[in-house]
């Protein structure tokens, strides 16, 4: 081959090895394209744990997708109020919200569920059953019929049971009790003569401090110590049995969800997949030592009576076959969950219970 030749060939090649790179640019452009969303939480940000989930999501979802898909978290009350994060996500005000479903109940009472009902699940099976078993499915068929999409993206924990002006020991103590409570725990109450009051977290101390309402219950020790409602009400009950491992969600307007390429909706689901771990190996940190700083500050605790958690169930059991008597999503939904419950506790007598009893036996006995 001659030189001129060569020179003729190489710079063939050469052109063409441009045409490819500006022909493949655009392509990556296109499967990495600029997305910004804005994410609204039904949290204020002083409480690190749990908007803190919304933050995780943030930072998981850009790093994953070298910055192009970018979500900027907003704390209740910027955008819209804590109660109206859902209503933001259908309308299109928002593309996300990270919240918990059952503030929602009033739409209808299937939302419930996808947080917690009372007497549903702890937070280990919550996530079996959400992860491996139909919970995820299933919530996301009722989710569609909303114009959502929904992830879980954070879990407490088993809650407490509020914070109380005066003692409750018995059933008749409840009657014509002003308590701000969630969900379905609020209609289950009210049989049991409590006044509930749905009212956001940022908002619930002032409402104690006024006399507005008698009681309240919101997370646990960490959360509420930040929120001082130890100052403003003495008696903490536990367990919070409306909450036994409560699901806080990323719920994402359907349409932009189904829009995006599928590796950055898999970049999503495992950035709410980490914030959903993150969220709850925060509170199992934080809270022991919350809760001693609370008692050292005046707070008594308080376990509810077996004769309040017995009539509770009860309201509990007759409320779920009302509604499922006339709601075919909440029965479908509360049927599955139940009968991954019945087995799954089962099983957790003879593991997690046995061996947790043993321990805590230890501690108490100043053994460990």
């Amino acid at each position: 081959m001659d030189r001129r030749s060569f020179i003729k060939k190489a710079g063939t090649a050469g052109a063409g090895a441009v045409a490819a790179s500006a022909l493949a640019a655009p392509a990556i452009a296109q499967e990495n394209p600029k997305i910004s969303w804005r994410m609204t939480s039904s949290f204020p940000k002083s409480l690190d744990t749990i908007f803190g989930g919304a933050e995780d999501i943030a930072k998981h979802v850009s790093n994953a997708t070298g910055g192009n898909f970018t979500i900027q978290p907003f704390a209740a009350g910027e955008i819209v109020p804590a109660l109206q994060a859902a209503d933001a996500v259908t309308s299109g005000t928002v593309e996300a919200a990270h919240t918990t479903s059952y503030y929602f109940v009033g739409k209808d009472p299937t939302y419930a569920i996808g947080t917690a009902i009372p007497f549903s699940l702890n937070s280990r099976l919550t996530n079996a059953w959400y992860y491996q078993g139909n919970g995820n499915t299933l919530m996301n068929e009722f989710f569609a019929t909303q114009g959502i999409y929904g992830l879980p993206a954070g879990n407490t924990g088993a809650q407490m049971g509020g914070w109380f002006r005066k003692e409750i020991n018995t059933l008749d103590d409840l009657k014509g009790v002003k308590m701000r409570i969630a969900g379905l725990a609020g209609q289950v109450m009210s049989k049991l003569g409590v006044i509930p009051q749905q009212i956001g977290g940022a908002d619930i101390y002032p409402a104690l401090e006024k006399g507005t309402i008698d009681a309240a219950e919101f997370v646990g020790p960490y959360d509420d110590l930040k929120l001082g409602f130890h100052k403003v009400a003495k008696y903490y009950y536990y367990p919070g049995f409306w909450e036994g491992g409560p699901t806080v969600h990323g719920l994402f307007n359907l349409e932009k969800w189904s829009s995006l390429p599928k590796h950055y909706q898999a970049a999503l689901t495992d950035a709410c997949a980490f914030a959903n771990t993150n969220m709850l190996a925060k509170y199992d940190m934080k809270n022991p030592s919350a809760l001693k700083q609370l008692v050292a500050e005046g707070a008594t605790l308080r376990p509810f009576s077996q004769e309040i958690l017995e009539a509770a169930f009860q309201v509990s059991t007759g409320l779920y076959a009302d509604i499922s008597s006339s709601n075919p999503s909440f029965k479908k939904i509360y049927d599955d969950q139940t009968a991954f419950k019945r087995d799954a506790y089962l099983w957790m007598q003879l593991s997690e219970y046995t061996f947790d009893t043993f321990m805590m036996i230890q501690q108490r006995s100043g053994k460990l």
